[in-house]
């Protein structure tokens, strides 16, 4: 577990899954996501370096097992867990990931968010405020976004992934316009200073969320046009609308014919919304 502190009383722990935040000071510790569960016992060591103080809460950013795999492990432990409302719906049935083809949980009792909220959540600890917020229909349709407003930190889960192209999840009503939307949403909150945690590669800031948010308004708009001259799947990977952003943002987990399908996906449930 790669350990970067980022202020006084904030860190990003980087491991196998999602990007980890973690608040810790007076209050106790306050974590954001918790990989998998294999890595539970590494990430609490790596915890014990920065603070003494017990785990009091994590915040799941999402559903997915990569960010939530170790909630069961703390859950045990009585740590409290809180996250947006469609997360638990996600969490305590058997939910697939169609694009994998691959279906996952339920999730044991134990592991399963206590608390839930709609639209927003804040918590006051360790002399900052963190608000929680809902960004709806993104990666998934149970996305939170988490800005610390004094350290003018902000963790946006997998609305961003960093250098790589995104895994938007359609399947539980994710959308490419909606991904658009979080980093808008970030954007008005963040400036120069601002540093940012995605849900996936390194510590980022605002000019490099601005240049991710302009490689997704391009692609999109390549393939929406695409799927408006009635093109089909196949058609619309052999275009290559990615291709000016390949080298770039195409060597990640999701190769660039991935990605077209996802955006392919996004478009035509677009169309259909219609």
């Amino acid at each position: 577990i790669k350990t970067t502190q980022l202020t006084p009383s904030l860190y990003m722990l980087e491991g196998e899954g999602g990007n980890i935040g973690v608040s810790a000071g007076d209050d106790g510790v306050f974590v954001i996501d918790d990989q998998f569960a294999p890595l539970t016992e590494r990430i609490l060591a790596a915890i014990k370096k920065i603070s003494d103080k017990p785990v009091r809460f994590v915040l799941n950013t999402h559903w997915h097992f990569d960010h939530t795999g170790g909630n069961e492990n703390l859950g045990k432990n009585g740590v409290v867990i809180v996250a947006q409302d469609n997360v638990y719906k996600r969490l305590a049935v058997k939910t697939p990931i169609e694009f994998f083809k691959a279906d996952y949980g339920p999730t044991p009792r134990a592991g399963l968010p206590v608390m839930t909220f709609r639209d927003t959540i804040t918590f006051h600890l360790n002399g900052d405020e963190a608000t929680a917020l809902h960004v709806p229909n993104a990666h998934t349709d149970g996305d939170t976004i988490i800005r610390f407003r004094s350290a003018n930190v902000v963790h946006m889960g997998d609305t961003y992934f960093n250098g790589l192209y995104p895994f938007i999840d359609t399947g539980t009503n994710g959308s490419v316009k909606g991904v658009i939307a979080a980093v808008d949403r970030v954007l008005a909150l963040t400036d120069d200073t601002s540093k940012i945690i995605p849900g996936h590669g390194p510590l980022s800031n605002k000019a490099e969320l601005q240049a991710y948010r302009e490689m997704l308004i391009k692609v999109n708009a390549n393939v929406d046009a695409l799927v408006k001259a009635k093109k089909t799947l196949a058609q619309v990977i052999a275009a290559k609308p990615t291709r000016d952003f390949d080298a770039k943002w195409g060597n990640g987990f999701l190769k660039p014919d991935q990605f077209v399908e996802i955006v392919y996906n996004s478009a035509v449930t677009g169309q259909k919304k219609k």
